[in-house]
C-alpha cells in the first residue's frame, strides 16, 4: 500500500533566521542576474545576423535551458528561505525531481554538441558548412531536448512508484532524485540502477564525446605553424571548455557520490544549479569578441533609438 505521505520538508541552506535573510538577498540578487545575463544573451543572437551561425545557435539554447533551469529550483529556495515552514507536496517535488534531471541532462548533452561544433569548424573548415547545416544544427538540438526529457520521465516514473515512510525531511533547498532514496521505505534498487545509468549515459557519453573532439582539436591545432591562428584557434574554444569544467566538475559529482546529506551535496548543487546558469552568459560574453561587438551594436541602437524618441516627444 502506498503511503499516505502527502509533502516532504526542505531542511535548506541554514536554520539560522538571520542567514536565511542574507542568503535570500545574495540568492535573488544571483536569480535577477541570472535571468537578464540569459535574456540578453538570447536577444543579442537572436537580433544580430552576424550571430546566426551554428555556434550561437547553440549557446541561444544553453542561454534559455540554463533560464529554465535556475526557475525550477531558485524561487522555491528564496519561497523557503522566508517561510517558517519549508514544506513541498510529494507532486510538487516529483515534479522538480523531473525538470531538474531534464535540464541537467540537456546542459550536458548541449555543451557535448557544442563540442562537436568546434571540432567540426577547427579540424574540418572546408566541410563545416556540410557537417553543421542548418538541418543537422536543429536535429542536434532538439534531439538533446529529447533525448534529456525521456531519459528524466524514465527516472521520474519509477520514482512514483516509491513509497514514502515516517521519514519525510528532505536536507536540500530543492528536490533531486538522490535525496528520495533515503526518505523510501520500498526497494530503491532500480531506481538508483537506471539512475547510475542515466548519469553515466550523460557523464561518459558526453563527456567522452567532447574529450574525443577536443583531441582531435588540439592535434589540429598543435600542427598549424602560424603562433597567431593557433592563439586564435585556441580562443574560440577557450569560453566553451570553462563552461564545460563548471558544469561537470559538480554536476557528474554530484549524481555520482551516494547520498549522505553532506554540505559538499548542497555546495555541489548550488554550484551546477544556481551558480553555472549564472556564469555561463558572463563567460561567453566577457571572452568572446563577436558577442562583446554584437552587445555594443545592440546598445548603441537601442540608445539612439531612444534619444530619437525623446526628441520627437520633445518636439510634439
Amino acid at each position: 500500500n502506498h503511503s499516505t505521505i502527502t509533502e516532504f520538508l526542505l531542511l535548506g541552506l541554514s536554520a539560522d533566521p538571520k542567514i536565511q535573510a542574507l542568503l535570500f538577498v545574495l540568492f535573488l540578487m544571483i536569480y535577477l542576474l541570472t535571468l537578464m545575463g540569459n535574456l540578453m544573451m538570447i536577444l543579442v543572437i537572436h537580433t544580430d545576423s552576424k550571430l546566426h551561425t551554428p555556434m550561437y545557435l547553440f549557446l541561444s539554447h544553453l542561454s534559455s535551458q540554463d533560464l529554465f533551469y535556475s526557475s525550477v529550483t531558485v524561487p522555491k529556495m528564496l519561497e523557503n528561505l522566508l517561510s517558517q515552514r519549508k514544506a513541498i507536496s510529494v507532486d510538487g517535488c516529483l515534479a522538480q525531481v523531473f525538470f531538474v534531471f531534464a535540464t541537467t541532462g540537456i546542459e550536458a548533452c548541449l555543451l557535448s554538441v557544442m563540442a562537436y561544433d568546434r571540432y567540426a569548424a577547427i579540424c574540418h573548415p572546408l566541410l563545416y558548412g556540410q557537417m553543421m547545416s542548418k538541418q543537422v544544427c536543429v536535429r542536434l538540438v532538439w534531439g538533446s531536448w529529447v533525448v534529456a526529457f525521456l531519459d528524466a520521465l524514465i527516472n521520474t516514473l519509477l520514482a512514483l512508484n516509491l513509497d514514502f515512510c515516517e521519514l519525510q525531511t528532505i536536507p536540500h533547498y530543492s528536490c533531486e532524485l538522490p535525496s528520495l532514496f533515503p526518505l523510501s521505505c520500498s526497494d530503491t534498487s532500480t531506481n538508483a540502477a537506471m539512475l547510475l545509468c542515466s548519469a553515466l549515459f550523460h557523464a561518459i557519453g558526453t563527456c567522452l564525446l567532447i574529450f574525443f573532439s577536443y583531441a582531435r582539436i588540439v592535434a589540429t591545432i598543435l600542427s598549424i605553424s602560424s603562433t597567431s591562428s593557433r592563439s586564435k584557434a585556441f580562443s574560440t574554444c577557450s569560453s566553451h571548455l570553462t563552461a564545460v569544467s563548471l558544469f561537470y566538475g559538480s554536476a557528474v559529482l554530484r549524481y555520482l557520490m551516494p547520498t549522505s546529506g553532506s554540505p559538499l551535496e548542497l555546495i555541489l548543487s548550488i554550484q551546477y544549479s544556481v551558480i553555472t546558469p549564472l556564469l555561463n552568459p558572463l563567460i561567453y560574453s566577457l571572452k568572446n569578441k563577436e558577442v562583446k561587438a554584437a552587445l555594443r551594436r545592440m546598445m548603441l541602437y537601442y540608445s539612439h533609438s531612444f534619444t530619437l524618441f525623446c526628441r520627437w516627444k520633445k518636439a510634439w
